[in-house]
């Protein structure tokens, strides 16, 4: 969950273990016992980090939310508003989302309706402030589109970005993780050149 290369601390790995189960059994089907001896630690022990499930759920969907969106800020500032370096960047950034955090995505398609209202507010206000990023790189370069179709092609591609987790594991036919990240990077470059 972290971007440090030190190694985790111990809230980060209740989060990851969290994540993991919650894609693969649901957020109800999964007690705090089994994420405590996923990490290494009582279930009651997990109380010392957070103060139940709720929470837990709650900062892995907005934290990944404001992670992206930290993310595509900086990688817009690094490419000193060059439209093709930028929009280049953040597919670049969103793959590495799509194939690092695929459990954070299927948490986030099935779980989202769960968070307290404040935080599945918070969420989406994040995710259009990420979305308007893009779509802010993309009207750049095809200054002669319709806002809207812009704006329609953005989500297109988050939506072929994010199936990650609906291919199942790389040993089944599917490409390694470079030769994926390269298919889907030419998809994503490819659905916005259809634009012109």
């Amino acid at each position: 969950m972290s971007t440090r290369t030190d190694a985790p601390t111990r809230r980060e790995q209740i989060l990851r273990e969290a994540a993991r189960l919650f894609a693969e059994r649901g957020f109800h089907g999964v007690g705090v016992d089994e994420i405590g001896a996923a990490v290494g630690i009582s279930g009651p022990g997990l109380y010392r980090h957070f103060p139940g499930k709720d929470a837990m759920l709650a900062e892995l969907l907005v934290g990944i939310s404001g992670r992206l969106l930290d993310g595509g800020r900086r990688r817009v500032a690094e490419a000193d508003g060059v439209p093709e370096q930028v929009l280049a960047s953040l597919i670049d950034g969103h793959i590495d989302f799509a194939l690092d955090d695929r459990p954070l995505i299927t948490l986030h398609d099935r779980e989202l309706d769960r968070l307290r209202d404040s935080d599945r507010k918070l969420v989406r206000q994040l995710q259009r402030q990420y979305v308007e990023l893009w779509v802010d790189v993309v009207r750049k370069l095809h200054p002669e589109t319709v806002e809207g179709h812009v704006r329609a092609a953005v989500h297109a591609v988050f939506g072929l970005l994010n199936s990650t987790p609906h291919l199942g594991s790389y040993g089944n036919g599917l490409p390694g993780r470079t030769a994926m990240e390269d298919l889907l990077r030419r998809l994503a470059h490819g659905a916005f050149a259809s634009l012109s």
